[in-house]
């Protein structure tokens, strides 16, 4: 077993996940909720498998009213869950955490991952921004629960948490095609990002792993896939996605490992097997 894997198997996920989860209707397709107290055996399963666990939903903005249905959950979607053992250990891996580093995560969520973080770094060494008040608070009492001790923070994760920078460790748990730049800011010289990328580029939605130099400039290459939920304010269009999937299959359907992409104050470059050999540019 990798270090990562060692980490998800020690820590139990149960006591994070909500006493509602949501689950893929076999008549429908669309999401129904799924009560702890109407079926714990399955609701346990669930939770110990492998998979990603759904934990909050919404309805699909693009969706008109008239077409949402309440009873059957037509038009909802995820908003939020506990990613899959597999994706999450891999990110731990791809960190490469040491007790004593200082670690900001985007995206708290359920506080699963948070706790996974604090097992490897210590105590008071975690920080996480949550955007969604009742997610934090959710996530702050269990891992208080569960004693591990992280400073969860309700706010904007696309700003970071400027008061506990500089960081030897970054983690998004939600996707994005630009990387703010503020993340890169609050990493110390030779501090490593671990960010999910969107689809764009590449349908697999890889994990960027970045490092950061003396300069500021943060630069590294894509492993994957690992296909997480968009940050909020960075939502692809469909359309664009089925464009740049096209442009993909142009290229001739190159592997993720061979993208990397470049960060600095100016901008990102995203880049095929070389830096000089930019595929795109979006200005941050």
């Amino acid at each position: 077993m990798t270090p990562g894997e060692k980490t998800v198997a020690a820590v139990d996920r149960e006591p994070f996940i909500p006493g509602t989860i949501y689950v893929r209707s076999e008549d429908t397709g669309w999401l129904v909720p799924l009560h702890r107290d109407d079926d714990p055996h399955r609701w346990r399963a669930l939770v110990d498998s492998d998979q990603a666990v759904v934990t909050a939903v919404g309805y699909d903005p693009r969706l008109p009213e008239h077409l949402r249905d309440p009873a059957t959950g037509r038009g909802v979607m995820p908003t939020s869950s506990s990613s899959g053992r597999p994706v999450m250990a891999r990110m731990l891996d791809a960190l490469d955490l040491e007790p004593g580093m200082r670690v900001l995560e985007v995206g708290t969520g359920t506080g699963y991952n948070a706790a996974l973080l604090a097992y490897i770094v210590g105590g008071g060494m975690v920080t996480s921004v949550e955007s969604e008040p009742g997610l934090a608070e959710h996530a702050r009492a269990a891992l208080d629960t569960a004693g591990f001790h992280v400073d969860v923070v309700t706010g904007d994760g696309a700003h970071g948490h400027p008061p506990g920078a500089p960081y030897d460790r970054v983690v998004a748990t939600a996707a994005v095609h630009t990387l703010p730049y503020a993340w890169v800011a609050q990493t110390r010289p030779g501090g490593v990002l671990v960010v999910p990328w969107a689809p764009t580029f590449h349908p697999d939605g890889p994990l960027a792993v970045l490092t950061v130099g003396e300069d500021g400039t943060a630069c590294g290459r894509f492993v994957g896939p690992a296909h997480f939920m968009p940050l909020d304010t960075q939502r692809v269009d469909p359309g664009e996605v089925n464009r740049l999937h096209e442009v993909w299959e142009a290229e001739g359907v190159p592997d993720c490992a061979r993208f990397g992409v470049t960060v600095t104050p100016q901008g990102q470059q995203v880049w095929l097997d070389a830096p000089d050999n930019h595929i795109s540019q979006m200005e941050g």
